[in-house]
């Protein structure tokens, strides 16, 4: 089943992103192209507060053309293991620092093109401690409580990959 890379072209190179061109050589023996959008990662953290409320963003996504409500999430810097980018974001975008973070496993983003693995996490014990956002981050904090954010799901407003399966594991280890 697995495909053996026969050689590698990179096409481009980003500030996080870079694109590959590989030549694979099939199961049968055959050979095909594949563009590779190769990922650091990413962490992004499901936040509950002592009220039992979710700390969600909202925010302009460029690739979506649209605004979207999403749990707190970041890139993996060089060698940063996935739970410290997960406290550095929270804090970065909800202005929380987590007593205790648990994970909750997480999700390739879309393995047909890209390498870009999210490890989720559930963040409790939330104490105010804020990080200086990045430059180029405008978002809005909303508090939304675990059914509201379910019922987010279920109409389409909550849409994003990691927000949905984050939040619904989330519900789904807290029995609600």
């Amino acid at each position: 089943m697995e495909e053996i890379i026969l050689s590698r072209e990179t096409i481009y190179e980003g500030r996080i992103v870079k694109l590959d061109r590989l030549e694979v050589q099939l199961p049968n023996g055959k050979t095909a192209q594949r563009d590779v959008i190769r990922h650091p990662g990413a962490a992004a953290v499901v936040a509950l507060d002592d009220a039992q409320q979710l700390l969600m963003v909202r925010q302009f996504r460029m690739a979506a053309g649209r605004v979207l409500l999403e749990i707190p999430a970041g890139t993996l810097e060089p060698d940063e293991a996935p739970i410290v980018c997960a406290e550095r974001e929270l804090q970065e975008e909800a202005g929380m620092k987590p007593g205790k973070l648990q994970s909750l496993g997480g999700i390739f983003v879309a393995p047909g093109y890209t390498s870009e693995f999210i490890h989720l996490f559930l963040a409790t014990d939330l104490v105010p401690s804020q990080l200086t956002q990045d430059d180029d981050e405008f978002l809005e904090v909303e508090r939304v409580t675990m059914a509201q954010a379910l019922a987010l799901i279920d109409s389409g407003e909550i849409c994003d990959a990691k927000s949905v399966t984050g939040i619904l594991r989330a519900a789904r280890l807290l029995e609600i």
